[in-house]
């Protein structure tokens, strides 16, 4: 093959690191729709916090590095500067509606954005999360229809899914081991070879594409369904006036049980993905109980909290309407700003729904995103203008919330409940 170009397409949580690192070797131009997100990163700033400023600063270029063959990284919104490449990745998101059907929206345009540029001999690689079948069956028609290509003739394509953890700066891209996959055998080693150039945890070639599509999606299936579990004993355990996390801790000395803790599963992979699933289940003719159920299950985690919060409140005879619950926590985990499908917004509204009043504190979210997004005032900071609450809620466990004194916010009969499990058992009413 000749020099390698690579065109990357979407910058959000996925696509930034893994251009960044491409960037250190080969010359990469990153594309998004967003100018707003182009602008920021073109001056070598990442809001989501995914690369260190000075990291992505270290890999940036003025021009486009298909004009001279540097290595580096250049961001644009502009189609034109993309079609030097002959390796396209898209990277972009892959959501669910609001009936929880696959949302192949951003695939589908995506794929229309790169056959616009694509030319003889390139190659597509698609990462984003999807179930089996759907690089092929959809967006290879895409590909072949724009650009009167033909497939596996013309130009071809592969399949390496993210595995990108929001936030968590110990496996970052270079240290999760990524599988891969082509169109054909010869395909599958190019693209095998090129993450394994920058990949230091290396790489696992799957047999066929439908093979790494599926590898990907049971991989948060598997997540979701025992979360649910441990959300399904969270509920009997509460009945019966039994910790939950007491009995983990027991259950855990074990040396092969595995270590899964109740909680509210939000975010863009573990509560969206295995939807992907079960839809291809159904379209071909199998009904999903077990994936369906642990997904039902780990959606009304929310309105759990919120009456179990509530039933604290009543015995200690805290008056509910028009009470002052401080909500900590918006994003869908803990030290990261990524607030997609957080699942934090469930236990604020039912909590609403009873009547009380609440604020919700987030150091890490952009409120106005926030209040774009989810329709709800956040703030960055508490300040003692907002007085003191009959009850906190802790939802998304921030370092910044467990160094809190969190008896300068109460007063003094009131309710603590903890969602995550972190504060100590003398600190709190309840946990999870």
């Amino acid at each position: 093959m000749e020099q390698i170009k690579i065109a990357i397409v979407g910058l959000g949580y996925v696509g930034l690191p893994l251009a960044r690192l491409f960037a250190t070797q080969y010359p990469v131009v990153g594309f998004d729709i967003n100018q707003k997100r182009v602008d920021e990163l073109q001056n070598g700033k990442d809001t989501t916090l995914e690369v260190d400023n000075d990291i992505l600063q270290s890999v940036l270029l003025k021009e486009n590095p298909f004009d001279n063959n540097l290595a580096g990284l250049f961001c644009s919104d502009k189609i034109e500067n993309i079609q030097g490449a002959n390796i396209y990745i898209i990277t972009v998101p892959t959501p669910v509606d609001k009936h929880n059907h696959p949302d192949l929206t951003p695939l589908y345009r995506s794929s229309e954005t790169v056959a616009k540029a694509l030319k003889k001999n390139d190659i597509v690689i698609y990462e984003s999360t999807v179930y089996p079948g759907v690089t092929e069956e959809e967006c290879v028609p895409v590909l072949e229809k724009i650009s009167g290509l033909k497939f596996n003739q013309d130009f071809f394509v592969g399949y390496s899914p993210e595995r990108i953890n929001p936030g968590d700066k110990e496996h970052t891209v270079d240290k999760i081991l990524k599988v891969t996959s082509g169109s054909t055998p010869e395909i599958g080693k190019i693209v095998d070879n090129l993450y394994k150039s920058v990949i230091s945890a290396g790489t696992h070639l799957a047999p066929t594409i439908k093979v790494a599509e599926a590898s990907k999606v049971i991989e948060n299936s598997q997540r979701d369904i025992n979360i649910a579990f441990m959300n399904e004993l969270a509920k009997i355990f509460s009945l019966m006036d039994i910790d939950t996390h007491d009995v983990l801790e027991a259950a855990g000395t074990k040396w092969n049980f595995l270590k899964f803790k109740p909680g509210l599963v939000g975010g863009h992979c573990i509560g969206v993905d295995p939807f992907y699933l079960a839809q291809k289940a159904q379209d071909i003719g199998y009904y999903s109980e077990l994936i369906l159920a642990a997904r039902r299950l780990n959606d009304s985690m929310g309105s759990f909290v919120a009456s179990q919060v509530i039933k604290l409140m009543i015995q200690k005879e805290i008056k509910i309407k028009d009470s002052r619950i401080l909500n900590l926590g918006i994003t869908f985990k803990e030290n990261c700003p990524d607030i997609r499908n957080s699942k934090a917004i469930d236990v604020i509204t039912n909590l609403q729904d009873y009547g009380a009043q609440v604020i919700t504190y987030d150091p890490w979210a952009n409120i106005n995103e926030v209040k774009e997004e989810y329709n709800i005032s956040c703030y960055s900071e508490l300040t003692d203008e907002l007085q003191k609450f009959d009850v906190i809620v802790l939802t998304v466990a921030h370092q910044e919330f467990l160094d809190m004194d969190l008896n300068r916010y109460l007063k003094e009969n009131s309710v603590i409940y903890d969602v995550k499990g972190v504060f100590s058992k003398d600190k709190i009413n309840k946990r999870l």
